[in-house]
């Protein structure tokens, strides 16, 4: 891929991403991920002091989460939509560990490597113009024995989203199970979990949230 192509595929999303905030349909889409991302930051190994970052961070929830969660370290949130980093600024005010950053992934952010024990991401490595370029980068940041958790509901196995790139107008990384894991691996990150979050038929906005759920996929960098 030539760096111009890499280039208009970010501007590409920033764009959609920044659209949806000014819409209110970026608040909607944090309301409909929180049953799904709960379950996993739970199981997060995230320490009274350690340090947490997000990945297309959004309005900024799990940010808030680990602010509360590791209130003597460090939550970062980053997102290539400034829309998104105000909104997240604004309602962060009370958590003074939190911070935000209006950045791009894996070229353009201000993070030191080694410096985060859980690295957490939902929704957005399959936009990323070279997957294998986000993970290395993912393991660059995390320190030895760290933890990466990627949740995605766009994956193959999960047919009904296969129209997302044609109806979003983006193009995205479509992987199975497998693909995800073998990713993690060429990466230099060890597959410690691989599951998928299911919602109660009765709670499903859509069928394939009960059906299929939203797959995770749990790495580790090595000691």
């Amino acid at each position: 891929m030539t760096d111009q192509r890499r280039e208009d595929r970010v501007l590409r999303v920033r764009d959609v991403f920044e659209g949806w905030a000014e819409s209110g349909r970026g608040q909607g889409m944090a309301e409909s991920h929180i049953p799904f991302v709960r379950p996993v930051f739970e199981q997060l190994p995230l320490p009274r002091d350690g340090s947490y970052l997000d990945i297309g961070c959004g309005n900024g929830y799990t940010v808030r989460w680990a602010a509360e969660a590791a209130p003597e370290g460090r939550a970062v949130g980053i997102d290539v939509s400034p829309r998104m980093i105000t909104l997240a600024r604004e309602r962060s005010t009370a958590y003074p560990n939190a911070e935000y950053h209006v950045a791009s992934f894996p070229d353009g952010h201000p993070l030191e490597p080694g410096g985060f024990d859980v690295i957490y991401s939902m929704e957005v490595f399959y936009y990323l113009p070279d997957l294998g370029e986000g993970l290395a980068e993912v393991r660059r940041l995390l320190r030895p024995g760290g933890v990466f958790a990627c949740q995605v509901d766009f994956y193959e196995e999960n047919a009904a989203s296969h129209s997302w790139p044609e109806d979003v107008g983006l193009e995205m990384t479509l992987l199975s199970e497998a693909g995800w894991r073998e990713a993690f691996e060429a990466a230099g990150l060890e597959v410690t979990d691989q599951f998928r979050v299911r919602l109660q038929a009765d709670e499903a906005s859509d069928s394939w949230k009960a059906t299929e759920g939203s797959l995770v996929t749990m790495g580790r960098r090595p000691e």
